[in-house]
């Protein structure tokens, strides 16, 4: 795939994955804002319902005494209208107490000193006559009751004028009224209850009445309005359709009991998120590692053809001289050629010898066994194989055996095929004299062997990636060092056959350095 095609590609998934991401995230964002005016809009439903209750009651109570009086065969004039008196229970004493024009008592939760002192009297900001009278909760017309239809048809009958009288007189003796005598929190407290269980809000709230921001009596404990988060509607309206009463509400768990309800979603839009970008980045390793395998194998390719370019050039030419009628005469000359022919094809045989050995390990189909041998032994053997080449170019290898247990369960053959291949990668990324230095000593049970050289040198990527099948240090269409990536893969594949682990250190520039452990045999 074209680098230019694959970097794109990248780039347009990566780009819809981020946007299905923020599709979501507004999605569900704009999911909590609708449910968060859903409630807002059930706990106004419920507010407005008590609120409208609560006037209702207040407003039948008085048309009721207003009908007992009717019933006794007054006549609903202005007069008789503003002497009728409300009662209103007392859910603490049981008491009931009438209110006879102008009641003044304190409206708010806080009284003064004063009020204190005082048991059915009190006073207040407002000035006007006052009577209060105080019974116990007893049938005060004379057993007699009237039902709710009966009172509302009798109140139906009044004249315009006088249900005009009777409705003003209404609105001005509740205005005057005590809050806390015109409802009880209680009542309150049960008609939000229902209401907004009905709406699907069953979580703990606190409530109260305001009176133009002041605290009244009638509060749930510890409430605190907060306009930000607290929920209100007026109540107890006014002859102008007005009030200076607020009722409020707020919900300790609103947040918390939204969330709950889109939770399921969240959740879900989570879950199925995270498997597409787990598909995603799965897929996108894949395909970069596929790519790095096409570019490995293609390297691998053009290396072995290189690697076997210059053998088959070299038999050629070998097999034109040794064609030539003036050097076959010379038998001296075809015993060189020839000898240089089996030379470079023993060379392509052990190319190919190799890339089936890795083959073979990669099935678990190599055979090596194992015998008891010393680890000296093997890099003796080893060194003899690269002493002429290291001569060549001037270089050295030394030695420093100093492990005094070296004796280890090895294959004889593969293991020195493995110190070789080390010894040779040390040769050829050295551009100058190959220096290289062979440490072996006892740590524990096991033995080290340390192989350093005073080469190039790797870099901390080179490095993670050394021992994998294929895999060269790029140098672009640079073939200055012969190879195909095999020979540290074999490596690798022997030591870990051999219960043993290999390492590298390395830096760029400083040459690098291969270590080895085995575990000894007694």
């Amino acid at each position: 795939m074209n680098k230019k095609l694959f970097v794109l590609l990248v780039i347009l998934m990566s780009m819809s994955l981020i946007g299905i991401i923020f599709v979501q995230a507004y999605y569900i964002n704009n999911t909590f804002k609708n449910e968060k005016k859903q409630f807002v809009f059930n706990v106004k439903k419920a507010l407005t319902y008590t609120s409208k209750t609560v006037g209702d009651r207040e407003y039948k109570r008085y048309v009721n005494e207003l009908n007992k009086m009717i019933a006794k065969g007054v006549k609903p004039d202005s007069i008789a209208i503003r002497s009728i008196k409300v009662r209103v229970q007392d859910d603490n004493t049981n008491e009931v107490t009438f209110y006879n024009h102008a009641i003044f008592e304190e409206n708010y939760k806080y009284r003064s000193l004063i009020d204190i002192s005082l048991d059915s009297l009190t006073f207040s900001r407002f000035t006007g006559s006052t009577e209060t009278k105080v019974f116990k909760n007893t049938d005060l017309d004379g057993g007699q009751t009237i039902s709710p239809e009966e009172s509302f048809s009798k109140v139906y009958e009044m004249k315009r004028l006088d249900k005009e009288i009777f409705e003003n007189y209404y609105r001005e003796r509740a205005k005057k009224t005590p809050v806390h005598q015109r409802v009880k929190k209680a009542a309150i407290e049960r008609l939000l209850k229902r209401k907004l269980k009905e709406e699907g809000i069953d979580i703990d709230f606190k409530f109260g009445i305001y009176d133009r921001d002041l605290a009244t009596k009638i509060q749930s404990e510890n409430f605190e309005l907060n306009h930000t988060s607290t929920t209100g509607v007026p109540i107890f309206y006014d002859e102008n359709n007005e009030s200076n009463f607020t009722l409020y509400i707020n919900f300790p768990e609103h947040k918390k009991f939204i969330l709950s309800s889109i939770m399921g979603m969240v959740i879900l839009s989570i879950v199925f998120t995270l498997i597409i970008i787990i598909t995603y980045w799965s897929a996108l390793y894949q395909l970069i590692k596929q790519r790095q395998i096409s570019e490995i194998k293609t390297d691998f390719i053009n290396n072995m053809t290189h690697e076997f370019k210059t053998p088959i050039a070299t038999i050629n030419l070998a097999l034109d001289a040794i064609r030539n009628p003036q050097i076959i005469g010379d038998e001296d000359k075809v015993r060189r050629y020839l000898r240089m022919i089996k030379e470079e094809n023993k060379r392509m045989h052990a190319q190919v010898e190799n890339v089936l050995r890795i083959s073979k390990l990669e099935k678990n189909e190599l055979n090596i066994s194992k015998e008891r041998v010393k680890l000296h032994d093997l890099v003796e053997d080893a060194l003899a194989h690269v002493e002429l080449i290291v001569e060549d170019r001037n270089g050295y290898v030394s030695t420093h055996l100093d492990a005094v247990k070296s004796s280890i369960l090895a294959n004889e053959t593969h293991f020195t095929n493995v110190v070789v291949n080390i010894l040779d990668n040390a040769i050829k990324y050295s551009d100058g004299e190959p220096k290289i230095d062979v440490f072996t000593e006892n740590v524990g049970n096991s033995i080290l062997l340390k192989i350093k050289d005073q080469g190039n040198g790797m870099s901390k990527a080179v490095q993670k990636r050394v021992f994998e099948k294929f895999y060269r240090e790029h140098t672009g269409n640079v073939h200055n060092v012969k190879g195909h990536g095999l020979g540290l893969a074999y490596v690798k594949r022997i030591v870990d056959d051999h219960q043993g682990h290999i390492s590298v250190e390395s830096e760029k520039g400083k040459g690098s350095t291969f270590i080895v452990k085995l575990p000894l045999i007694s």
